[in-house]
């Protein structure tokens, strides 16, 4: 077509034009080298934001995996509404020993699976930060949350279900969690059965797994005190 187009006009020889052929009959089959290299690098900004997107969903998923080492409850809390500040706050009065993590629920869902933390499914709606404590004293933990919940009004940010021991605990439940007896508790009870009928120290052995754990160390613990006093 071109060689058409130039035998049909007079050399330029006798006469020049102020233009070039090749850029008035634009091929349209040819796409400019703007647009073309516009075409390549988009496809490499997606691949690059998606490889991003998912090394951070990993990384979550890790984080949510080390924190259930030596987790004693994993308990989820509304956050929809509070602010950045409001984070700050109560991330400020938890013990070292609780942590206070915002994940997703399928990237949490993700970690839990195939362990005792899988019975946490049942809350895994709605928005919901995630509380780990790693500590044996469960009321001591909660509490602070319960505090700031009645100080900034929040009942509507309340625990959505948690798991100890294995057991899903409710919303409606988590009176027996904010009810447990402390260590204190339990060593006191343990010494009142000691010195009573032996019905009573059956009754203190048949308490739930952690306090029969709890019982028979503060017994150890006794024994050594009196070994140690006697010699």
């Amino acid at each position: 077509m071109e060689a058409t187009l130039f035998s049909s006009l007079p050399s330029s020889s006798s006469q020049s034009y102020p233009f070039s052929l090749k850029s008035h009959f634009n091929n349209p089959f040819i796409i400019p080298a703007h647009t073309h290299s516009h075409l390549k690098s988009k496809p490499r900004t997606l691949t690059i934001r998606s490889a991003i997107s998912r090394t951070k969903k990993e990384e979550t998923v890790e984080t949510v995996k080390q924190q259930l080492e030596d987790c004693y409850l994993l308990a989820g809390i509304s956050y929809k509404g509070l602010t950045v500040k409001q984070f700050q706050q109560l991330r400020s009065q938890l013990p070292e020993t609780t942590k206070l993590l915002v994940a997703k629920n399928n990237l949490v869902l993700k970690a839990i699976e195939g362990t005792k933390w899988e019975a946490l499914k049942p809350c895994m709606k709605g928005m919901n930060a995630w509380l780990f404590v790693h500590s044996e004293e469960i009321p001591a933990a909660l509490k602070p949350y319960r505090d700031f919940q009645k100080e900034k009004k929040l009942e509507e940010n309340d625990f959505t279900g948690g798991v100890f021991e294995g057991k899903f605990y409710g919303p409606d439940e988590f009176k027996t969690l904010e009810n447990l007896p402390t260590r204190a508790e339990i060593y006191a009870q343990l010494l009142g059965s000691l010195k009573g009928p032996a019905s009573a120290v059956v009754g203190t052995i048949q308490a739930p797994a952690r306090n029969l754990v709890m019982v028979l160390q503060a017994y150890v613990k006794k024994l050594e005190e009196e070994q140690g006093g006697s010699q």
